[in-house]
């Protein structure tokens, strides 16, 4: 292959990637006139048109569209094949981007990268924490982190690691001013704080201690996406909450907050470490996920 044609196929798929060129300048570290030159010449070879541009948008014609797909693939095999070489060396390094449930990357994860960065010295992380679910492969992922009681079906490769427990809490002076439910049906009487990113975040589900399924519609007074500030509110005394054990440090133990419900059977919360593929898997990805296991796995 003439290596000019795939140095045009690399720029392409940038160009696309970032919508414009001007970004894939900034992100390759070249000017937005070579961006453009490379462009021109890719079409002078292949003699088509791929893009349709103008001063404000960038769009494919139906020939970009087929080109893409396949370069895309190309280069990405190209990425994959070289990440494998560099994944014999004795000593992993290089850059491991994660994605990360707020609360547990800064309780759990925070340390153990301190501790594992002792070890490997060589490798750097860009961190991301949320508690949304992501696109590993769009957003360039190599490992998640993820919470749940169900792991969909997918292509993507999962090892569980975890396992913690939904519960119900309140705060000391929540439950003095407005009194302790003893059932969860109660709760419909009672000031809620629910967790958006689960599905039915207004329906919360218990069961019995015969087993029956125990479905309770609350009228939530505050929803928020983010673990963090409802556990927040919960402290100040503001309403209950749902929440996993691994979202909060000491505040049970301490007696800052009080579980409610805990003869009733607890949801099993499963964690797993994901990520895109076992093939070609460099070693910076691989000495991660058994640093975790080790650390944190069931034993």
């Amino acid at each position: 292959m003439n290596t000019q044609l795939f140095d045009g196929m690399v720029i392409f798929t940038e160009v696309i990637k970032y919508g414009s060129f001007t970004k894939a300048a900034e992100k390759t570290g070249h000017s937005t006139s070579y961006i453009s030159k490379e462009i021109n010449k890719l079409e002078e070879r292949l003699g088509v048109r791929l893009l349709h541009r103008t001063t404000r948008t960038l769009n494919l014609t139906p020939e970009g569209e087929l080109y893409f797909e396949q370069c895309r693939q190309i280069v990405q095999d190209a990425a994959q094949l070289e990440s494998a070489m560099l994944g014999h060396q004795s000593t992993p390094k290089g850059h491991l981007k994660i994605s990360c449930p707020t609360s547990f990357g800064l309780i759990t994860l925070a340390p153990l990268i301190r501790k594992f960065t002792d070890t490997y010295p060589d490798i750097t992380f860009d961190v991301e924490l949320n508690d949304r679910k992501i696109d590993l492969v769009a957003e360039g992922i190599d490992i998640a982190i993820r919470a749940t009681q169900y792991l969909e079906d997918s292509s993507l490769i999962s090892r569980k690691f975890m396992t913690s427990e939904g519960v119900t809490v309140a705060s000391p002076d929540y439950l003095k001013a407005n009194g302790t439910p003893t059932h969860p049906s109660e709760l419909k009487d009672h000031r809620v704080i629910s967790y958006t990113n689960l599905p039915n975040y207004n329906t919360w589900r218990y069961s019995e201690k015969n087993g029956d399924l125990i479905e309770v519609n609350v009228d939530s007074f505050m929803t928020s996406n983010s673990s963090q500030l409802i556990l927040s509110m919960c402290l100040e005394g503001r309403g209950i909450i749902r929440t996993p054990r691994f979202n909060m440090r000491d505040e049970l133990r301490t007696g800052e907050l009080v579980e409610l419900f805990a003869e009733y059977p607890r949801t099993q919360i499963e964690i797993y470490l994901v990520y895109p593929s076992r093939k070609h898997m460099s070693s910076k990805v691989r000495s991660f996920i058994d640093f975790v296991i080790d650390e944190l796995g069931e034993k």
